[in-house]
This record gives C-alpha cells, structure tokens and sequence, in this order.
C-alpha cells in the first residue's frame, strides 16, 4: 500500500517534469583552422618586417595553436589598447618569398545573451571609466557625432532605455543598409559612405551600428574574425567576418550580428542578443597600433597579415584560410 502511495506523487512529479519548457542546450563547434600566407617579390637588402593576428581563448571560444611554421622565427607580441595577440617576425636580409603558416584547433561556443532562452548567456560586467571612455569614442572612419548622431536621434527618439535604444538602431541598419559589395568605397567601416550609400558589407553594417550606439552613450566594440560555413565540413574560406558588441549595465556585453540577420532575415531576432558557432575570431578594435609599433599609419582593422619593407606597407601577399570540422578529412569545394 505504501508502495502505491509513494508511485502516485512520483508520477505527477514526472508529468509535470515533462511539461515544463526547457532552454535550447547550446550548440559548440570543434574544427581546424588554418590560416596561411605568402610575401612575394620582396626586394634584397631592406628590412622586413610583418605582422598578423592570433587567435586566443576567450569565454566563447577555446584555441590551441597546432603549429606555427615560418620562414622566419615567430615572436607572439601584444596590441596594448585591445589586448590582441599578434605573431611578429622580421629581417633584414630576406628571401624573394617568405612563407607562414598556421593550425589552430577552435572550439566555438553559441553566445546568446537575449532571447527565448530561459538561462541566457549574460555575463556579468562592469566598465571601468577608462574603459566606457574608450568605447565611447570616435575612430578614424567612426564619428559619433554629426550625421550618424542625427540619425541616431531619429531612430531612438521613443525609447527611454538603452537596451530599447540598441535595438532601435539595430533595426534601423537591417532595415536600411544592403548588403552589396558593388563598387568602390564599401568594406572599409566609413560610416559616411554607409549613411550615403546605404550599402556595403558587415564592415559597414556595424561600423554603423557602433558610430549610433556610442553615440546614444551605449558603449559598443568592433570584432573580426573569419565566418565559417554552416552547410560545409571543410573548405576554403574566401575572406573575413565581422561583428559587434554592446554594452548596457548591469547586463553586460550583448552581441549583434546586423550583417548575417539580413542574409537570414528568418534570423533577425536571433541575432540581436545572440552569436552563432559559425566564426572564430582574431581581433577586437579599430585604428590599431600594432607591437612593436609599425611605421605606419594605424591600421583600420586587423584581420589580414601587415608587411612593411623599408617602413612603406608592402601589399604584395597572398593570403589563404581553410577549416575542417572534427572528423572531417575532406574538403568540400
């Protein structure tokens, strides 16, 4: 009779177990990455010098460098701003072609900081003064004043709190910007190309989006990397992915991906407040002074290798970027 007793209640608790939404588990992707280059054509006698990012672990992703294999010896140096790691070589008698090639094994986590999900990922934050300021700024081709600044005004004008504000100028670049890599001046982060042109790629998209948020006061920061795609278990990536940040208090750094939601308008709510685990990323910032310090100018994102001969940028290199999933051998081109 006891027996009978005890079953009943552990019956209505199961029922009940079953009828309780539960969040969505996050998804990870394990995958190799390889990012190599070529500098051609160098001239003899001249000081070389090259630069180029290096992925590193953070919350959202885990990496380990397989190997780093140079023509040259790899010294790993730190962006002081931003925190991000650079491989460094140089030489003052170099070979016609200088080869670099590097294998990274990433494993991408699934951000999501809003949405339907009971436990979102929102990690606690706070900025220090320094900090906000820095996030609050201007950069070269990202003014927070002027024409992004009306626009902003515009946009916001029947929201009250940030959060609401954010995702008012979210909507406004989805809805505005297109992404179309037609013609010249896209893909450099001029928010006044994007506000005249209301085009370009994800450069454009959330250079806009951050020149609007900072500013409404919202810190907001600038993220690159490489997309990886979602149908494919290998191949060959054609170039480079960028998104941004947010910054709101007491909640922390929440994602956007403005760019990617166009592409996938069914994704648009996903991807305010969320990222997925297609991409590993390289750097954080604009207008960046590399270390050691380059004779240049400083560079307007860093994504790409950096070489200088004789203190002028020299362009002439070739550049490929590859992944494999887990378990995957072959390539799918």
């Amino acid at each position: 009779m006891l027996r009978k007793v005890w079953l009943l209640p552990l019956f209505v608790i199961l029922l009940l177990a079953s009828l309780v939404p539960t969040s969505p588990a996050q998804e990870s992707r394990h995958f190799t990455f390889h990012y190599t280059f070529t500098v051609k054509n160098l001239p003899a006698n001249e000081k070389v010098r090259i630069w180029f990012p290096q992925a590193k672990s953070d919350r959202w992703q885990e990496v380990k460098i397989l190997s780093a294999k140079g023509d040259l010896p790899l010294k790993t140096t730190h962006e002081k701003k931003y925190g991000d790691e650079i491989f460094y070589a140089d030489t003052s008698n170099s070979k016609p072609e200088l080869h670099f090639d590097v294998e990274y094994d990433v494993v991408r986590h699934e951000r999501v900081a809003l949405g339907p999900s009971s436990s979102p990922q929102l990690v606690a934050a706070s900025l220090s003064s320094k900090e906000r300021q820095q996030y609050l700024q201007p950069d070269v081709l990202v003014p927070v004043t002027g024409l992004p600044a009306d626009l902003a005004v515009k946009v916001t004008q029947n929201d009250a709190q940030p959060l609401e504000k954010a995702r008012a100028i979210y909507d406004y670049v989805f809805t505005t910007m297109r992404y179309d890599k037609t013609g010249t001046g896209w893909g450099r982060g001029d928010v006044l190309y994007a506000c005249d042109a209301k085009k370009g790629n994800c450069t454009d998209f959330h250079s806009l989006f951050i020149a609007m948020a900072r500013s409404q006061g919202i810190p907001a920061r600038f993220e690159i990397g490489f997309p990886l795609p979602a149908e494919k278990h290998s191949g060959d990536i054609a170039g480079y992915h960028c998104w941004a940040d947010f910054y709101i208090d007491g909640k922390g750094w929440i994602p956007v991906d403005i760019s990617e939601a166009w592409k996938h308008p069914e994704k648009r709510e996903y991807f305010f407040g969320s990222h997925d685990v297609n991409r590993v990323q390289f750097s954080v910032g604009r207008d960046l002074q590399l270390s050691p310090p380059q004779a240049g100018k400083p560079l307007n994102y860093f994504v790409y290798p950096y070489v200088e001969v004789d203190g002028r940028e020299f362009a002439n290199v070739d550049v490929a970027f590859s992944f494999a999933d887990a378990g995957s051998t072959i390539a799918e081109r």
